[in-house]
């Protein structure tokens, strides 16, 4: 795709699944937490979480039978994923070679993230010059699906929202995201990625470039995955 349309203001990156492939440390995490309570917490339940803020997450884990404040639950669960994140960052392939052409670019590109600031810095350690912005979970009021780390990100970017391009793999995200304004991308990873009005869908960030993100940008939509999500 030729470049033909202004790039885009800025890209917006969610993390976990989108970025990385976090998602198998976190339902690990969930797991032998749940396990030391005598609780089972299958791969499914595991997956109903994905995408959710952490005191959602927190707050199942407890209603399950996880006898922990939230607050506790919170900081076990980050201490396990963040340890695995710094020791080896299992980067989604298609994200990280998107990533970099975009910061060669000179588009300046935010983390919007729903995991919290220790886990994110685990992240930047191992890509420190990357993003101009970090929004985190612990930073927000209103967690994703809600627009308020969208707007957060743009507004200390100094651009406009519906200039930007965000990128997501989530339900919760992908709402936040397109609520907010911004040019949105839906990734399929783990879970289905629903249609709305104006959403482009794929099913991976392979043959996305910047051409692309500015066509998006420009107000073009993909959906390569027709009638299922």
């Amino acid at each position: 795709m030729s470049e033909q349309h202004p790039r885009p203001a800025a890209v917006l990156w969610d993390m976990d699944g989108t970025l990385i492939d976090s998602e198998p440390y976190w339902i690990a995490a969930e797991t032998e937490l749940a396990e030391r309570f005598g609780v089972e917490w299958t791969h499914e339940d595991g997956l109903g979480l994905v995408g959710n803020p952490l005191d959602v997450s927190a707050a199942v884990l407890r209603d399950r039978g996880v006898d922990l404040p939230p607050s506790e639950i919170i900081d076990t669960l980050l201490a396990r994923v963040a340890g695995q994140v710094r020791e080896r960052v299992p980067w989604q392939a298609d994200a990280r070679s998107l990533l970099g052409e975009v910061v060669a670019a000179g588009i300046p590109c935010a983390l919007v993230t729903m995991s919290y600031t220790r886990l994110a810095q685990a992240l930047l350690a191992h890509a420190p010059d990357a993003f101009a912005v970090v929004v985190t979970g612990d930073r927000v009021t209103h967690g994703k699906p809600h627009p308020e780390a969208y707007l957060t990100a743009a507004q200390e970017l100094g651009v406009d929202i519906s200039r930007c391009v965000a990128i997501e793999d989530s339900p919760a995200g992908v709402g936040s995201a397109h609520a907010s304004g911004a040019a949105t991308i839906g990734v399929r990873r783990l879970t289905p990625i629903e249609p709305l009005p104006g959403l482009s869908r794929v099913t991976s960030l392979d043959g996305i470039d910047v051409a692309a993100l500015a066509a998006i940008a420009a107000g073009e939509a993909i959906d390569q995955l027709g009638s299922s999500s």
